[in-house]
């Protein structure tokens, strides 16, 4: 039996993105070949791996077996091998590609000019940088790295934390001048509060292990940047990170509410499969966001000069 990594990456890809037009797109060829290439893995294993109906593919049960064994078994295999190439080349010689899924707000806003400037230390690296507030898969998703804010459930994944935010009740100078500048819990009652689609609103003011009284939301938005947005035009008091949160503030544009109420910390943590060795780019760009982040975060910048 034999086969062919580029015949496993093409399965694998079609597996993650779930059609061959994009499988093609990402990996730079012809959908001719990718078809090939499946149609040829197929052949050498003696099974079908996608139903093919009216131009759609699904699936077979063997291909969703077959990618829960091959794709960390290929995600080993490129580890071992950069790893060896990195060896012998110096510390600065990157290879391969490195994926890294974040939080779209927190990417847009502050990660990319990090990554930026790790690619251009690294030019023979190949970046992928996917923003997305949903919790990706690392392994069903093909990411090698996650950046995640806040306290996170038990997982397998190995967890390196990089820094720590806080959440941070506000609202329109506008909008408290009219409602109302709550002082504890209690006061929240009676104000429209801006809702998150990613959490309740339950969750979003549970605050120093105080209970907030029942809220209503009449937006709710599923972005950060819209949600502050909404905030500023007065529309309602809303609970941000730090990071979203700093400029406006810094501005007048928003009011801190709650004065006297401990916050939560929200910890920003890397994420990746637990791996021996760990894959060199890894290593270094996490290495590469603890000295960026090293003695406190970009946006404190804009709270102190205020």
């Amino acid at each position: 039996m034999r086969y062919t990594l580029d015949e496993i990456e093409a399965f694998l890809t079609v597996m993650e993105l779930g059609t061959i037009t994009a499988a093609a797109a990402r990996l730079n060829l012809s959908k001719s070949v990718i078809s090939k290439r499946i149609s040829d893995l197929e052949l050498t294993l003696g099974v079908a791996l996608f139903r093919r109906n009216a131009g759609r593919i699904a699936p077979t049960e063997g291909a969703l077996r077959l990618d829960d064994r091959m794709r960390p078994a290929l995600a080993d295999l490129a580890a071992a091998a950069e790893s060896a190439a990195w060896g012998g080349a110096g510390d600065d010689a990157l290879r391969g590609s490195l994926s890294i899924t974040a939080p779209m707000s927190f990417g847009t806003m502050h990660l990319s000019p990090i990554i930026a400037r790790f690619a251009a230390r690294h030019p023979s690296l190949d970046l992928r940088v996917d923003y997305d507030d949903r919790a990706r898969d690392l392994l069903r998703d093909g990411f090698d790295i996650a950046i995640r804010i806040g306290h996170l459930r038990d997982t397998a994944l190995t967890q390196r934390k990089l820094c720590e935010d806080e959440a941070i009740p506000c609202a329109s100078p506008a909008w408290l001048d009219q409602h109302g500048r709550p002082q504890t819990m209690a006061d929240l009652a009676g104000h429209q509060v801006i809702g998150y689609h990613h959490m309740s609103n339950a969750q979003l003011w549970h605050l120093a292990d105080q209970v907030a009284p029942a809220l209503h939301s009449r937006i709710t938005l599923n972005n950060g940047e819209a949600l502050r947005d909404m905030a500023i035009e007065g529309l309602g008091l809303a609970i941000l990170p730090g990071f979203l949160a700093a400029s406006a503030l810094a501005a007048g544009k928003l009011e801190r509410i709650l004065p006297n109420i401990e916050t939560r910390r929200l910890p920003i943590v890397a994420l990746w499969q637990q791996m021996t060795p760990v894959p060199p780019k890894l290593r270094r760009f996490v290495d590469h966001l603890l000295v960026e982040l090293e003695g406190g975060r970009p946006w404190q910048n804009v709270q102190a000069s205020k």
